[in-house]
């Protein structure tokens, strides 16, 4: 469940809760405080990927604390 997996507080990547460092930057500054859930499959053509600053693929949480 996307609840139980932490975010990245650098990139909002949404990592697997086991993890220590973040799969796309990391770094290892992860939260389980985060809100909203975002997949982008295809960043270069997302307005949210843009607005988010995202260039890769993947999950991410919208409001990380």
């Amino acid at each position: 469940m996307a609840e139980d997996r932490l975010a990245c507080r650098e990139c909002h990547h949404v990592n697997d809760p086991d993890s220590q460092t973040c799969e796309h930057c990391g770094s290892s500054s992860l939260t389980e405080d985060w809100a909203g859930y975002v997949i982008i499959s295809k960043p270069e053509e997302s307005q949210i990927a843009e607005e988010m600053n995202v260039t890769k693929a993947g999950s991410y949480a919208l409001k990380v604390r």
